[in-house]
């Protein structure tokens, strides 16, 4: 096998050369951008090396190989008959002038002969070269042309097979086993594909939610920037102010900066107890101080559900406090995949409802059947902004499932 490297400009003057000096047979094995040698070339643009290969050397352009090998004969016996020439005229007019200009004519001929016999066969070999390229392009804008239509026909082809529920939830961030749980529910249901009513059904079906009044000791738990303390100031609010229940408020967030103030000041608005803890035993100190409280809201400290040991120290207080009702925090905008890390992470917290904050921040509502549908434990309440305590809410069924369809949006 013959391996040859060209420095080019383009693959069109690459493959003009490869043609023409290896062969219609050749192959092009690699193709790479480079920088020529020395400080010159750093400073030149890029150049275009190509590597082409052929079988057998005698594939390398015949044509032309026969061509040159026609013109060195004769050359070569030109080169002989002239040489005797000047030799014969040398003895019969021993000038050195005259034998000057009669070997420079014999130069002139052979090279004007040699420019045309060699001439001759280049064009013809470009021409039969700009003819193949021409081919080429025409083969390959074809085949370009097919492959575009195809893929067309299998877009086209995919989105006919699309169920009806599944164009309506497509556009809603639904994780797909779900999507095929709603279209399972569905077709058990009606034999009409298209009833948007049933999917709306089918996605009460599997929404669990939880109404129920909240007693004792409740703590807040869930990853950092969730918004939990603004979410238990919107709690304490709604028990207090609005449904007229004697409640306290426990923070055991001292590693965020602000957040004792934060909570200090919305409990004298409301006018509760409130009480900051640091320790176990602080812990039972403030519970103590809050006997007679109905309710009692424990805000933490956000942990990553990655950290095991974080999460060790964050369940030491919840279950020193002996609540009996966890809410996990979790943000409406999170994505999928960080979805199931925190309510994996979180397990060992025993949480028993879920809160989804941050419903006004995003424009799509797949992610709150995500998070139930991974958390397995109903949905108590969402949060709609940042206004204290009215942006704060318990949701339906219904509501969740027109969110989720396009019917109404939050904001």
């Amino acid at each position: 096998m013959i391996v040859k490297k060209y420095l080019v400009s383009n693959m069109n003057e690459a493959m003009n050369r490869i043609r023409y000096e290896l062969g219609r047979d050749a192959v092009i094995i690699n193709q790479r951008k480079i920088r020529r040698k020395g400080l010159r070339g750093f400073f030149s643009p890029k150049v275009l090396e190509v590597t082409a290969a052929i079988d057998n050397k005698e594939k390398i352009n015949k044509p032309v190989e026969e061509s040159i090998n026609a013109i060195k004969n004769v050359l070569k016996n030109k080169d002989v008959d002239k040489k005797e020439e000047v030799q014969r005229q040398a003895k019969v007019q021993p000038k050195i002038e005259s034998n000057i200009i009669k070997e420079n004519t014999v130069e002139r001929e052979v090279k004007e002969e040699k420019r045309v016999l060699y001439g001759k066969d280049i064009f013809a070999q470009l021409d039969n070269t700009v003819k193949e390229n021409n081919y080429l392009i025409k083969e390959m804008q074809d085949m370009k042309k097919m492959i575009s239509n195809l893929s067309e026909v299998a877009v086209a082809s995919s989105e006919s097979k699309k169920s009806f529920t599944e164009k309506l939830l497509e556009n809603s961030d639904l994780n797909k086993s779900i999507i095929r749980k709603i279209e399972k529910i569905v077709d058990e249901n009606t034999k009409d594909i298209e009833d948007k009513e049933k999917v709306k059904e089918a996605i009460c079906d599997i929404v669990p939610v939880s109404h129920d009044d909240i007693k004792g000791v409740v703590a807040l738990v869930g990853p950092t920037g969730v918004g939990k303390t603004t979410t238990i100031a919107k709690l304490a609010g709604r028990l207090a102010l609005i449904e007229k229940k004697k409640v306290g408020l426990i923070t055991v967030d001292t590693y965020r900066i602000g957040a004792i103030e934060q909570l200090s000041t919305y409990a004298s608005i409301m006018s509760i107890p409130f009480k900051s803890v640091f320790s176990i035993k602080e812990m039972e100190a403030a519970l103590e101080s809050m006997k007679d409280c109905e309710i009692i809201l424990l805000d933490t400290t956000g942990r990553s559900s990655k950290n095991i040991m974080q999460i060790a120290e964050l369940n030491a207080f919840v279950q020193k406090a002996n609540s009996k009702n966890v809410f996990l925090v979790i943000s409406a905008t999170t994505k999928n995949r960080d979805i199931e890390s925190i309510i994996e992470g979180y397990k060992t917290l025993n949480y028993t409802n879920v809160i989804i904050t941050k419903l006004d921040e995003t424009t799509t509502y797949g992610s709150i059947l995500n998070i139930l549908n991974s958390a397995n434990k109903p949905l108590s309440f969402v949060t709609t902004g940042q206004n204290v305590p009215d942006d704060f809410k318990s949701i339906t069924k219904e509501e969740v499932a027109k969110l989720v369809l396009g019917e109404e949006t939050i904001c």
